[in-house]
Order: structure tokens, then sequence, then C-alpha cells
């Protein structure tokens, strides 16, 4: 008999729930779940959106390898397959040029009170659901184009991922500069 699976102290689906709560809080204090903040983005007009995702990658992966290092959390990484990427990143972007929503931005934006976030949510359930019965033939096919297995900067690197993490951290606060640098 195994012993028991070890939960960790962040409360499972509370936890989850909780810190989806605040990361909506804090997309919508942003301002990035306004529909022209968004689309000011996509113009290359407003870089309200850059700057407040940039800083949650800065601060999320810094504050995830602190948390793994602490023993707090496990990593659970996904293979790099270029081919699933590629053409999830492409449906990606198209679907956010089109609606200007992102599945964050359009649940705080729902959250707020914009009513046209509510299609935009209808199509990603619709698109999820599209997905799972389509997901034995992908798995077959396309989950399999170009898969490199598991490929992540520190090991690329050759170093730790907090390591990694603040090095990426200190990349994104130089880039940020320069947006805040030359803004007109």
């Amino acid at each position: 008999m195994s012993a028991p699976e070890k939960r960790s102290p962040g409360g499972g689906l509370a936890g989850g729930i909780l810190f989806g709560l605040v990361f909506g809080f804090l997309l919508q204090k942003g301002g990035v779940a306004k529909y022209n903040v968004l689309v000011g983005q996509l113009l290359l007009e407003d870089f309200t959106v850059v700057k407040v995702m940039m800083s949650a990658v800065a601060v999320g992966s810094v504050g995830v390898f602190l948390m793994h290092r602490m023993g707090l959390v496990k990593l659970h990484l996904k293979p790099t397959i270029l081919g699933a990427q590629s053409i999830g990143g492409i449906l990606f972007g198209a679907g956010f040029a089109l609606a200007a929503y992102c599945p964050g931005t359009g649940a705080a934006a729902i959250g707020q009170g914009s009513w046209d976030a509510l299609l935009v949510a209808a199509g990603l359930v619709l698109g999820s659901y599209l997905y799972a019965l389509s997901s034995g033939p992908l798995d077959r096919t396309v989950k399999r184009w170009g898969d490199l297995g598991e490929k992540t900067l520190p090991r690329a690197l050759g170093i730790s991922g907090l390591s990694a993490a603040f090095l990426t951290a200190g990349l994104i606060a130089g880039v940020l500069w320069v947006i805040e640098s030359f803004r007109p």
C-alpha cells in the first residue's frame, strides 16, 4: 500500500479560486479588462496590457520558483510540441485579435459588467468543447508533430530555476524601463 499523497498548504481548489479572484481583481484594477485598452494594445498605441502582463510574469515566475525551492509546490512541466503549440498560438492570437479579449481579460471584463465579453466566454466554452471532442484524433496527429520533450530555460542555461526566474525578471524590468522611457 502506498503512502497517502501529502497535500500542499496552498489549499487546492479553494486556493485556486482565491488566487483566480485576486488575479482577476488585479487585471481589472490594472485597466486591462477595458475593451479600448485591449484594442489600443493590438494597435500598438497603448502598452498597458504588455506592462501589466510582463510584471505578472516577472513576479509570478520568481514566486513560483521560490515556493518550489521551499517545497510548497511541485512543478508539472508540459512537453514542447511545436505543431500543437504553433497551431494553438495561432488560434489564440486570431481569437484575441478578433475579440480583443483573452480568457483572463475576458473573465475580468465580465466581472466589471462588460456584457460583450460574455460572447467571448461563450466562444471559449464552445471551443473547449470542440477541442475535447477532437482530442483523440489530435493526440494521434498534431500532438506528436515536433515533440521536443520538456524544455526549460534553466536546463538550457545550466542554472537553477530560481536563478532563471530572477534573470527573466531582470530582463523584463529592462524591457519595461525601455517602454516607459520611449513612450510619447
